[in-house]
């Protein structure tokens, strides 16, 4: 089933007023024409007092519309059109009813009979239908009956009671009606396509923004990251409905746990669709993400702070910037605080919602990455990195991977965010190396090394403090973490750093070539990134006796054919340090086959 992210402008389409009014004045000429039936009277009399029935009920659904003009339309329309299918048949039957030449007379009663009784029956569902739309305006989404339009498909009776709920029940009623349309998207992804096409995602924005109801705005919340989950075209199909802002707003002043399930709901959006991370960096939601994660940190260091003047401590948030010792941010925290009376688990559930969210929103958006770096955001995640656990952690940490990966394609960002004598670029550079240096787990170190790669050609000269944890995760059994080591490394020593040279003596200096021979024994699919590690060292400091010592020309000959197989592209770079490494390498035979596949 196909989602409609497009639908029809409101202008295009006929009234819904308009289009009930349709059937009804077909209805009122079956009835005039069943009056003056000439065969099957009984039947076609019958069939007025049903058809009289169904005009009633269509008034009726044309009366509860106008009073209330925010109604789900899907529904109402689904059926009117069904109901004029109806209707024009049992119209064209009913003509034929009507005075026959003599001798054709008894011919179409009995043809007409038995069409009459079939279209009775549609007439049955018509009317049930109607009802149904009738029952539930009345019980304001209450009656989980199935209409007959619906028989087959009982998720889309769900679906439109639920969504009517949201729309007429009480507060009670409509956080469960919300509830039940999350259930059924987490189901599977048709019932989130349905949720979609049948209106139920504009009235759960509706209650996301009712801030009188925060249990609703929860529900409504984790419904919507349901629906979301997985679904670009459900991604798209939120952008335009003003849902960015609604949601930016509610994370600003709502109380803190509706933020956990808002901040879940960016993160989910995000992850989706790099449009949506454009988005909702344009309505500066960062803003209220990084004053969230920050409420419980302090960012400015407390002997610096005493001979601070109060407006270098005291920075206007709306001017993009959190206040290094609290400010604003921290006093309205502290009130929120007190109003709520949270308990640490719920601040620390904030934190680690905003966290993922302002990870998701870094993923290759520039825009984003700059509003960060604009605050004290980096600083914000550093210290968390420094001073928290778990998911917290581990989301502040994949935040700073994504921003440090954009800092690698984009040169301003790079100088601006990373710049190395800044607070913030240190504090990051700190805890990155103090992951590497001190974890175990995988999960923390692969980020932290993937960072200090991204960041590679930030770093002047000589920096064995940042090289050599990098060359020391080279011999780690975990050949995840190994394999990053070496991606790492070799942008510290490709050529388009302009230090690479000097970056390849640390390596060696630091008894990297062992470790990365011994990696190059692991025969795995990710044997390549050792192996491009080791042809830009050989290009860098082929003289180097180490590379002799330790048998490099050898391996890379060893290893070429097997690698090239898989990654061609690697042809010519395995050639020029082949050919170079045979130039310095004593006893290296200068005349070699060329190398090929």
């Amino acid at each position: 089933m196909k989602g409609n992210p497009n639908p029809k402008p409101e202008e295009e389409e006929k009234r819904l007023q308009e289009e009930l009014l349709g059937p009804i004045l077909v209805a009122e000429r079956v009835i005039k024409l069943a009056e003056e039936a000439e065969s099957s009277k009984t039947v076609c009399r019958e069939l007025a007092t049903k058809v009289q029935i169904l005009c009633e009920n269509l008034r009726a659904v044309v009366r509860a519309v106008s009073a209330n003009p925010s109604l789900n339309e899907r529904p109402i329309r689904r059926m009117a059109a069904d109901v004029s299918k109806c209707l024009d048949k049992t119209l064209s039957l009913v003509r034929k009813c009507r005075k026959q030449p003599g001798v054709l007379r008894h011919v179409w009663s009995m043809r007409t009979t038995g069409d009459l009784r079939k279209v009775w029956s549609l007439l049955e569902s018509s009317n049930g239908d109607m009802m149904w739309l009738l029952s539930i305006f009345e019980s304001k989404g209450t009656n989980l009956s199935l209409p007959p339009i619906a028989s087959n498909d009982p998720i889309l009776a769900w679906v439109w009671t639920y969504t009517y709920t949201l729309q007429l029940g009480s507060a009670k009623d409509r956080a469960e009606a919300a509830t039940g349309l999350g259930s059924l998207a987490r189901d599977n992804d048709r019932n989130k396509f349905i949720i979609m096409e049948e209106g139920g995602v504009l009235p759960l924005i509706k209650l996301l923004k009712d801030s009188a109801y925060p249990d609703a705005q929860v529900a409504a919340a984790n419904a919507l990251v349901n629906i979301a989950s997985n679904q670009l075209g459900v991604v798209r199909f939120l952008l335009p409905s003003l849902a960015v802002p609604a949601i930016v707003q509610v994370l600003s002043d709502s109380p803190f746990r509706v933020r956990v399930s808002v901040a879940s709901l960016v993160s989910t959006m995000a992850d989706q669709d790099p449009v949506a991370r454009e988005e909702f960096a344009r309505a500066n939601v960062t803003r209220p993400l990084v004053s969230l994660l920050a409420m419980d940190t302090v960012l400015a260091d407390p002997m610096a702070a005493r001979t601070s003047s109060i407006h270098s401590l005291v920075v206007n948030l709306s001017e993009g910037n959190l206040n290094a010792a609290g400010g604003r941010g921290g006093q309205q925290n502290r009130r929120d605080r007190e109003k709520e009376g949270e308990s640490a688990e719920l601040r620390n559930a904030v934190k680690t919602s905003c966290a993922e969210a302002l990870w998701k929103l870094s993923k290759g958006c520039l825009l984003t990455c700059k509003k960060i770096s604009e605050t004290k955001g980096l600083l914000c995640l550093a210290k968390i990195v420094e001073s928290e656990s778990g998911d917290l952690r581990f989301n502040c940490l994949m935040a700073v991977m994504e921003i440090a990966a954009v800092a690698e394609s984009n040169a301003e960002l790079r100088r601006v965010a990373f710049k190395p004598n800044t607070t913030a670029a240190k504090a990051v550079l700190d805890q990155l190396l103090r992951v590497v240096c001190e974890e175990s787990d995988s999960a923390l170190l692969v980020p932290a090394i993937k960072s200090i790669g991204s960041l590679a050609r930030n770093f002047p000269g000589k920096v064995p403090q940042v090289i050599g944890p990098l060359v020391a995760q080279l011999g780690n059994r975990d050949i995840d973490v190994a394999s990053e080591a070496a991606i790492a490394l070799a942008k510290f020593v490709c050529p388009e750093n302009y230090n690479c040279v000097e970056h390849s003596k640390v390596i060696l200096e630091l008894d990297g070539i062992p470790k990365l021979m011994s990696l190059l024994q692991i025969n795995d699919r990710q044997q390549v990134y050792g192996l491009k590690l080791l042809c830009y060292l050989a290009l860098n400091v082929g003289d180097s006796k180490i590379l002799e010592e330790e048998r490099t020309l050898s391996t890379l000959e060893k290893l070429a054919r097997p690698v090239l197989s898989q990654h061609p592209d690697l042809k010519e770079l395995l050639a020029k340090a082949i050919h170079h490494l045979t130039l310095y390498q004593s006893g290296a035979q200068l005349h070699r086959q060329p190398l090929g596949l």
